[in-house]
């Protein structure tokens, strides 16, 4: 009887036509790895990644539009697999993957060079090290860009489209069980990410949880009206009324003594 062993699932994502095929050529004889998609921009990868949850990411990190490191961001580290990054960048930024990626790969490589690579990302993978891969991301970014702590823009998936929602257009977001809800204007759009996930990608000074299921932006606050027993009804600019619990009145009058 045959026995289904798992196969590691890759994607790739790079511009580059001729460089995906280079590395899709690596693995043309190796029938323990099935490559489940290729993506020629940030975009595409980003809803690839969060559709197909793969066990190695191969990611280009110049691309038009979307950089490596913003799909990094979008997608957030903490749900990212193992990621191999194909890269022309200078000797400073390779000294950076080397210390804090599972490996990189420096265009023009070899078979030899790939192997390495592959071979180190597929430890990471056997052993679950999860964790260390989130955490040596989460430096790799804080390295090499030092200043993009918080989301700018959001990756939304809308009527046969996708474009970029910038968070500073969003007056108040939403929790809708494993997604939240953007209202943004007249329009509303619903992204897969929990509420709690994208707190922690937000500026805190510019949004803030009011209650479990909701976060505003406080730009859009008109006007705060006390309740009762540390509640408050918060008005925003479009007259969207919504009421904070007791759980987060610190932060509501926080925002009061400001």
């Amino acid at each position: 009887m045959a026995v289904n062993e798992h196969k590691t699932r890759v994607v790739i994502v790079d511009d580059e036509p001729i460089a995906r095929e280079g590395i899709r050529t690596q693995f043309a004889t190796d029938p323990a790895v099935e490559i489940v998609a290729e993506c020629g921009d940030g975009l595409e990868a980003v809803e690839t990644i969060r559709e197909l949850s793969p066990d190695l990411l191969f990611l280009d990190v110049q691309m038009p539009g979307m950089s490596g490191f913003e799909v990094m961001q979008t997608v957030g580290v903490d749900v990212v697999p193992a990621v191999i990054f194909v890269t022309a960048y200078d000797k400073y930024a390779l000294q950076a993957f080397d210390v804090n990626a599972v490996d990189y790969l420096l265009k023009p490589f070899d078979a030899e060079r790939f192997q390495k690579a592959f071979q180190r990302a597929l430890v990471q993978i056997q052993r679950r090290t999860t964790d260390a891969i989130n955490e040596n991301l989460k430096a790799l970014l804080a390295s090499i860009k030092p200043g993009a702590r918080y989301l700018e823009r959001l990756v939304v998936k809308s009527k046969g489209r996708i474009f970029f929602l910038p968070v500073s257009e969003i007056d108040w977001i939403e929790s809708a069980d494993n997604y939240v809800s953007l209202h943004a204007g007249r329009e509303t759009h619903l992204i897969r990410e929990t509420l709690t996930s994208l707190e922690t990608k937000l500026n805190p000074e510019e949004f803030l949880r009011i209650r479990h299921s909701a976060i505003v932006n406080v730009k859009r606050i008109r006007e705060l009206r006390p309740l009762f027993k540390g509640e408050y009804e918060i008005v925003l600019q479009n007259s969207t009324k919504l009421t904070s619990s007791r759980r987060y009145r610190q932060r509501v009058e926080e925002l009061l003594s400001t």
